[in-house]
């Protein structure tokens, strides 16, 4: 038996090191067939080696695959029914690799029965299929790929949008497109929708997608019917990775400074080793037996259940003092591609993990406004690990793929505040905030795709889960205050306020998913292909929040001995043990709500070629939504939405030349509110300096959409578009604030109409026609420039503002974003140095006596240098980020000059982040 066995394993390890030899000693050509006039992938064509039996089918993807092929040129040939057969020469084959070739096919222009073959080169078939990519596009719409994203100091998701034309990030992670804000964009991975990983507004942070598991980003500017339906902005399509060309493994790992933190004495509350993975360890939680809302404000509890219920939470307030570490950041990824079966089935998955730590320090925020003059030190220790775990089996006309991401972010910042406030009798004050927030993402995304018949027709099924968490186990906040000039600081602990008080909150929301796609050609003007399909989405959401706190009894004689003690031992033990300390909650039933809608959507839609010239892409999406949510005060007024909406969209393209087209477009979207801008519950943001609300009587926005367009492709990869929108709404949601008394309130409202305009201008050209040279070939420019206007009304409430119209919060005026690239030693050596401003924008509007807070503009420069190593499967890259480090200003400006309010001055906040450099090693086996 032994011998057998031995026999056996012999047997399959010299199968196994044949099969890695063979594999290291040929290589294969993949890639996809495209129709040339419209870029959609071709089901079924065939794609061979010229003069041998060598051949594979497309799949539904219209991807193909040639293996076993030693090292040299080969011309390949394609053939499918319908359209002209096409030979490429001089593809040459290096082994141990996978060359791409994505072959455009012409459609045949007569039925006549001698065939006509058209001939091309390598290098003339891969420009004539990006050409057709770029070119061919059913919307207006701007993309970058993951090639682009490699050459960039990118690390996420975020990052990489600030790149694409007319688009800006907002608290480095809130994109905006178009000058509108989040709530007028939606955001979609592998095809299902993404939600908002937010309480307080409708947005998805982006950050938590790293970049290195991305393939590529559409930002659709102009609806089709077969996009969801809310927004007017930009609908961000995220497609992470599936099937590899080749199998794969790859190691990264990367050292940060900040000029500002790294090696610098760094403050924090308590931390647990498990902060390090992005987990709390539990000890910030209240305890499973911890007293109800009703025990605790209806004074139910005896003294001893005080002090038990008390010594069960985290009263470690003191302030550790470390040095700040390097960021640091590592990633594995792991793609297997086999071949199953005589038809050569494809079964590829892809599996990445990602970690990085960054602590970082902003040691002078500033705050002098009104009775304002704050000075702050922050202090920020993030982790974010990060999976993803893609399956997908393509066999014949069909192909099934499961992709599954997960993503968690901890963020624990302890800030330390210091100044007066000349509303209060205090000469100055010593402020303490503990504040941590775990964010968590689990997507899953089940597809599939199917060809049926000779005319590509397909059916497309997609079902989705995702879960978002978002908790704030234990913000604390304490403030000693000083009486006057040489005095002790004293512990204001008396009260329960928000200034003494400890937030415990807890977000979960699940969202389910379908949808079905079907399209098929159909033989109506010269070519034209139906699409039909419906949709549905369910959200369910579940939020809590408690405010508690302890409150010293004043009337202990020793109560004046412990206010007088350090942070680290204000809460000690043996204080809470002679009952010094009370517990006390502020009892709000509209700080828990629950809330769930439906949206259901069904569309047609017809993509018609008119012509050679003419494309038009038309139809009809409508879609039905419903909402609920209901806080637990029994008093409260339950909201419910329920909107029936038509929504047609037409896209017209017509081809000037081979590489220039002219587009217009129009459609009709809308924006619905989110869940927290409904909920009444109410929040006080010890940065903002202000209390947060929600307005239940908010409705729906509608919007008119309104594009103009001219593209022009001088060779692949180079761009020059000119872009003119407009943008009519009708009741758009837009903050408030209610600043009469001394804490102001932002809430929202709808405004009966608003607009939006403006141009944009993209360029991307290599430098070649400077002169032909070497140098410059090699070296690609680029910019993009928006420019924006918009208008709202405020409303009309009878309260008298200082502005009466303004621009939307987050518009930026312009948005500048540029850069230039260049490569050396056959592409051995790479640089790129990048450029962004946008101009100044509202971050917070005005009210009564404030006017508006106005973010103003930054220079930001990045650059990365790349060099291949170990025959080019490594690679080192020297990163450089915000590298002039510019402030941060936000100030109260009113008719563009700066508005003091009185006292202090007009800054509202002043930081700098630090730049930012990075040394990384990646290696691919």
């Amino acid at each position: 038996m032994k011998k057998i066995v031995y026999a056996i394993s012999t047997i399959a390890l010299i199968a196994l090191l044949f099969q890695s030899a063979h594999a290291q000693t040929t290589g294969k050509i993949t890639g996809k067939v495209i129709d040339q006039k419209t870029s959609e992938t071709l089901i079924g064509a065939t794609v061979s080696i010229e003069g041998t039996t060598n051949g594979a089918a497309t799949d539904v993807d219209g991807h193909y695959v040639l293996n076993g092929l030693r090292p040299g040129k080969y011309s390949v040939m394609l053939r499918y029914m319908g359209y002209q057969t096409k030979v490429i020469s001089d593809v040459e084959v290096k082994a141990g690799a996978a060359t791409t070739l994505d072959i455009a096919a012409v459609p045949a222009q007569s039925t006549a029965l001698k065939e006509v073959v058209i001939k091309a080169t390598y290098r003339q078939e891969s420009i004539g299929a990006l050409y057709a990519i770029q070119k061919n596009s059913t919307s207006i719409s701007d993309g970058i790929s993951s090639e682009l994203i490699k050459r960039s100091p990118d690390k996420n998701t975020s990052d990489v949008l600030k790149r694409v034309s007319g688009t800006t990030i907002q608290d480095n992670k809130f994109v905006v497109v178009r000058g509108l804000s989040d709530r007028y964009n939606t955001a979609s991975l592998d095809g299902a929708p993404l939600p908002s990983t937010e309480p307080n507004r409708k947005a998805f942070s982006f950050d938590i997608v790293p970049s290195n598991l991305i393939d590529n980003i559409v930002i659709s500017k102009t609806a089709t019917p077969d996009l969801p339906g809310d927004f007017a902005g930009g609908n961000v399509q995220i497609l992470t990775k599936d099937i590899p060309d080749q199998n794969f493994v790859t190691i990264g790992i990367s050292e940060g400074y900040n000029t500002q933190s790294t090696f610098k004495d760094f403050k924090s509350g308590y931390r647990s080793a498990s902060d390090y993975f992005a987990f709390d360890d539990g000890s910030r939680k209240l305890a499973r037996n911890f007293p109800t809302t009703d025990q605790i404000s209806l004074r139910q509890l005896t003294p001893n259940q005080v002090i038990q219920s008390i010594n069960s939470l985290n009263n470690n307030f003191t302030v550790y003092n470390n040095k700040a570490l390097p960021t640091q950041s590592y990633q594995l990824t792991v793609g297997n591609v086999k071949e199953l079966g005589a038809n050569k089935n494809r079964l590829g998955t892809t599996v990445a993990l990602t970690y990085r730590n960054s602590q970082i320090i902003v040691p002078d925020y500033i705050q002098q406004y009104d009775s304002y003059n704050y000075s702050s030190q922050q202090n920020k220790f993030s982790t974010n690990i990060g999976a993803l775990a893609n399956i997908a089996y393509s066999f014949g006309k069909n192909k099934i793929t499961f992709k599954n991401l997960y993503n968690r972010i901890l963020d624990d910042q302890f800030t330390y505040r210091t100044g007066s406030n000349l509303n209060t009798t205090t000469t100055d004050n010593r402020f303490y905030a503990y504040d941590m927030l775990e964010k968590g993402l689990f997507k899953s995304t089940l597809e599939g795709e199917h060809g049926f018949g000779e005319k590509s027709t397909k059916l497309k099924w997609n079902l989705g889960y995702s879960n978002i968490t978002n908790d704030q186990p234990d913000q604390r906040k304490v403030n000693y205050a000083q009486f006057s000039q040489g005095g002790d600081y004293i512990a204001q602990v008396t009260n329960l306020t928000k200034e003494n008080a400890r937030l415990f909150s807890k977000l979960n929301e699940n969202i389910y998913s379908g949808k079905v796609d079907f399209s098929l050609p159909v033989n109506l003007f010269k070519q034209s292909t139906l699409k039909v399909g419906v949709n549905s989405q369910y959200r369910d959401r579940v939020f809590n929040a408690r405010f508690l706190g302890l409150v010293i009894n004043s009337n202990d004689p020793n109560s004046e001995d412990v206010r007088l003690r350090p942070i680290s031992t204000l809460f000690g033990r043996n204080a809470i043990n002679a009952g010094l300390y009370g517990l006390d909650e502020i009892q709000n039933l509209t700080d828990r709500y629950n809330a769930n809608s439906w949206t259901n959507a069904g569309y047609a839609m017809l993509d018609s070629k008119m012509g050679d010239k003419v494309r038009l892409v038309y139809g009809l999406r409508v879609e039905k939504f419903d909402l609920d949510l209901a806080t637990k005060d029994p008093t409260a007024q339950k909201v419910k939405l329920n909107n029936l909406d038509f929504l047609p969209s037409l896209n017209f393209t017509y081809s000037l030349t081979q590489k220039a087209n002219l587009r217009a477009s129009y459609a009709r979207t809308i924006a619905r509110p989110e869940f927290r801008e409904l909920a009444a519950f109410s929040y006080y943001d010890y940065e903002l300096l202000a209390t947060v609300q929600g307005t239940p009587s908010l409705k729906r926005t509608s919007i008119d959409n309104a594009d103009l367009r001219y593209e022009f492709y001088p060779s692949a990869g180079q761009i020059f578009s000119v872009s003119a929108f407009y943008k009519r709404f009708q009741n758009a949601i837009e903050p408030t604030i209610e600043d009469r008394n001394s804490s102001p309130t932002i809430s929202y409202f709808n405004s009966k109409s608003a607009y939006v305009y403006g141009f944009e201008l993209e360029a991307r050209k290599s430098l070649e026609f400077i002169d032909d040279t070497k140098f410059l070939k090699n070296t690609t420019a680029y910019a993009n420039l928006s420019v924006n206007r918009s208008r709202i009304t405020n409303p009309d409430d009878g309260i008298v503002r200082l502005e009466k119209q303004r621009p939307l919060v987050g518009q930026s005026p312009y948005v500048i974003n540029a850069g230039i690239q260049h490569t050396e030693l056959n592409n051995k050596l790479s640089l790129n140095v990048l450029y962004n401003r946008l101009g100044k924008r509202i971050f917070l509007v005005g009210g009564s006596n404030y006017a508006s807070v106005w973010e103003q503009p930054r220079n930001v420069l990045d650059f990365q240098v790349g060099y291949k190593v170990l025959k080019s499967r490594g690679e080192i890259k020297l990163s450089g980020s915000d590298i002039l480090n510019p402030n941060y200003n936000f100030r109260y400006e009113l008719d563009g000059k700066p508005y003091v309010i009185s006292g202090q001055g007009y800054t509202y906040r002043q930081y700098a982040m630090g730049a930012n450099y990075s040394l990384s090693f990646n290696y691919t086996f």
